[in-house]
């Protein structure tokens, strides 16, 4: 466990040494050599429903340079996927387990049943805890959102950001110092924006694990961008202005022709329909409209939605430039291993035309000089169904949802001392489940069989490293479920189901898109992969289903 005390003696022991080697010719570079030779660093970045192509590296129109120049000097993971949501998701990404284990298999409202408690069960260990045991300084700045109010009692040295989903990036008030005691930083009037901000205090806790240059630092850089509220600096917004005139349709065709050029998908897939959504209480799905069918004034709305998305998207990508900037400038990124992701598909939330004012049904037409507000600190809108179709091409289905567009992230590892196949994409299944398993072996701290006297879940994941490495990989099994949507593939096969709905099953080497359903010709199949799926359900604390999730979006199952 980190000390104070002891960090402080061994930070004056440092300065001599230092200052020793300086005196008898040992070089800055020699010192930054010896350091880096040892355990990396780690950076953890995750973005918030962001879509399968949104960024450049995907296929996407959205100026990323920094994670593309990541992806240029790493490998690109390409079937990787998440839970659908982002409770869930996060804690697989802090803990290593299936979301339903820990109880966070839905959101963090109190369902009252072992796998839906809504916070990260006592029991569970977060990586954070794993890693300061292990020497290393850890730090978290963005969302938690993980059903509990204090992060640094979780393994976390430092924090700031919000504790629950973005409610606003404009207001310093809905961000969070913790330990309370520390110093925030003062913002001039109308210039805090907060990602910005999460980027400020993540580049100050940088500075504080240098102070220690004996212990590597953990930083989880946990970005709240691009959920909604779609809200952006004006600057960046008008950069988008006009690149969405065209629509939905012809961005997703214009996507779909980008990856294949940069072989994300192959040459042969096709592009999904205009997905279906369900509106905020429906049972019933409609399909999304072709873009040509909307009123000119709709049009126009939407259009100005999407340029803010993209501005949310670019901004991350420019502050995430910053960060990379501090690495270079502290000899740090060659020894930095840096893993990138999203925590679910892009959000549909709830039709084509978007939300505004609140998550409802509320929706507001805005037209003429009133395009100019949208965005700024006064607003709260939502994309809509139809862009974020287009921000998962070419998968069917969302956020929410174990179809591809719920559940396939875009995946990033950069590590130039270690990786050795550059700009590579890698194909074979992964999980976000694999992200401790990864952080374990490269730190070299083992994964305790025991901790605060009760014995450790069993880890279900399994270690990046080789893979990115190019290894061969055995097939696996890997399990999905949210709000009674569920998912199971093994291999190049998978059976997902609609809430309420039968199984389909899908040969993702051929139809990853999700097109053909063969369950009718392989009821063997079906069978098969539904057995391990309930085995997996009940061992996982995924059954019974809850009878009520105390929301009123999603209606109850008809009997």
């Amino acid at each position: 466990m980190y000390s104070p005390m002891l960090s402080h003696l061994k930070t004056r022991l440092t300065t001599i040494v230092a200052i020793f080697l300086l005196c008898t010719g040992w070089s800055q570079h020699a010192w930054s050599a010896k350091k880096e030779s040892g355990r990396p660093n780690i950076l953890l970045i995750v973005a918030d429903d962001l879509g399968y192509s949104d960024l450049g590296c995907f296929g996407g129109e959205i100026e990323t340079p920094q994670l593309d120049s990541l992806a240029a000097r790493g490998v690109r993971l390409t079937q990787y996927y998440n839970t659908g949501r982002c409770c869930p998701s996060r804690g697989s990404i802090m803990t290593g387990q299936y979301p339903h284990r820990i109880g966070l298999g839905h959101m963090t409202r109190n369902l009252n049943q072992r796998g839906y408690q809504g916070h990260i069960a006592d029991e569970a260990i977060t990586v954070a805890q794993i890693l300061q045991q292990g020497g290393y300084r850890t730090f978290l700045s963005g969302k938690w959102h993980l059903g509990t109010e204090d992060p640094t009692k979780l393994g976390f040295e430092e924090f700031y950001g919000t504790l629950v989903s973005a409610k606003t990036f404009w207001d310093v008030d809905h961000f969070t110092r913790l330990p309370a005691s520390r110093a925030t930083h003062t913002y001039p009037k109308g210039e805090f924006y907060g990602t910005d901000a999460v980027t400020d205090y993540a580049i100050d806790f940088l500075r504080m694990g240098r102070r220690t240059p004996d212990h590597p630092w953990f930083l989880y850089l946990a970005y709240n961008a691009p959920h909604f509220p779609l809200h952006a600096p004006k600057e960046d917004i008008l950069k988008y202005a006009d690149r969405y005139h065209v629509g939905w349709d012809q961005i997703r065709k214009q996507r779909l022709a980008r990856m294949k050029e940069l072989k994300i998908v192959p040459p042969e897939t096709k592009l999904s329909p205009r997905s279906r959504y369900w509106d905020w209480g429906e049972s019933e799905a409609r399909v999304n409209p072709a873009w040509d069918s909307l009123p000119t004034d709709r049009r126009g709305d939407l259009a100005r939605r999407m340029a803010i998305f993209a501005a949310m998207v670019d901004r991350m990508d420019q502050n995430i430039g910053r960060v990379l900037t501090s690495l270079r400038q502290n000899n740090e990124l060659e020894n930095t291993l840096i893993i990138f992701t999203s925590d679910n598909g892009a959000c549909a939330e709830w039709d084509p035309h978007g939300f505004d004012i609140r998550s409802s049904r509320n929706n507001t037409l805005y037209w003429g000089d009133q395009l100019d507000k949208m965005g700024g600190p006064d607003t709260h809108h939502s994309v809509g169904s139809g862009w974020a179709n287009a921000s998962n091409t070419p998968w069917r289905l969302y956020k929410h949802y174990n179809h591809e567009g719920g559940i396939a992230s875009p995946g990033i590892i950069h590590w130039p001392r270690q990786i050795k196949q550059k700009g590579a994409i890698v194909s074979t299944p992964a999980h976000i489940i694999d992200i401790v398993p990864t952080l374990l072996e490269v730190s070299e701290v083992s994964y305790p069989q025991k901790w605060d006297g009760h014995s450790t879940l069993p880890l279900p994941g399994k270690s990046l490293i080789p893979q990115i490495n190019g290894k061969q990989q055995t097939d696996r099994t890997l399990y999905f479920e949210h709000q009674g949507n569920r998912a199971i593939r093994e291999g190049h096969w998978k059976l997902s189901a609609l809430r309420g709905g039968d199984w389909e099953l899908y040969d993702l080497s051929q139809d990853r898109t999700e097109l053909n359903d063969l369950a009718e010709q392989r009821p063997d199949l079906v069978n098969q992969l539904d057995q391990k799926w309930n085995l997996w359900a009940k061992e996982n604390f995924v059954l019974p289903f809850p009878k009520d999730y105390r929301i009123d979006y999603l209606p109850p199952i008809k009997e």
